[in-house]
């Protein structure tokens, strides 16, 4: 059953189970890097020509509370995301929409995207794990902008819970259409060097968070 805020319970359970089967079985998904104790992977759409990406790993010196604390901060992520143009949240038909534009680098066209999110603390088996999903949003409430190009097909998924010990472990996944016409290098390189840096941006900004607020 869908709740209003477009998320079912059935979506929040399916993220969860990335945690107990952490190497993707089945399809033709791509072990594509392996980096500060994180493994990713990347599975090609062939009707599309789109990645899809799912990574797995910890952070040793975060709790996995705070970690889904920092990761729903916008104000914090604007400090330690050097990719965040704007980024902001505001309501709309009794929804909270973020707004998010990424610079891209010259001479390509920035990004953005307008997507609703939500984050639950759920029992797993006696567990306690934190999951925030995030779709892509439509509404007429924020339209596009000249020279930005708006990615429509938009949705991840992370899914944190303790290590046993001082950190987290988590499992993202990933997917997005980002339009107009990005080259090869540069999709490559984001999966093999950007998605490893954010992650290690992440793990960085909770060390810095109750400094920084």
């Amino acid at each position: 059953m869908a709740k209003a805020d477009g998320f079912s319970e059935q979506e929040f359970r399916q993220a969860c189970a990335e945690l107990e089967a952490p190497a993707p079985a089945g399809k033709d998904w791509e072990c594509l890097v392996e980096t500060e104790g994180f493994h990713i992977y990347r599975l090609l759409d062939e009707q599309t020509g789109l990645f899809e990406y799912k990574a797995f790993g910890d952070f040793k010196n975060c709790p996995p509370a705070l970690c889904a604390d920092v990761y729903m901060d916008l104000r914090y992520r604007k400090q330690w995301d050097s990719y965040v143009k704007a980024l902001y949240e505001t309501e709309i038909c009794g929804k909270m929409v973020v707004y998010w534009e990424v610079k891209y680098p010259f001479p390509m066209s920035n990004r953005d995207y307008v997507y609703i999110r939500d984050r639950r603390d759920l029992d797993l088996n006696g567990r306690k794990v934190h999951v925030i999903l995030a779709k892509s949003f439509i509404t007429p409430e924020i339209p596009t902008k000249n020279g930005i190009i708006r990615v429509k097909d938009y949705r991840q998924s992370l899914v944190i819970e303790s290590d046993g010990k001082k950190g987290c472990k988590v499992s993202m996944f990933y997917r997005d259409n980002p339009g107009g016409m990005i080259p090869s290098w540069l999709v490559n390189w984001a999966a093999k060097n950007g998605v490893p840096g954010f992650l290690k941006d992440i793990e960085k900004a909770c060390q810095n968070y109750h400094r920084n607020r």
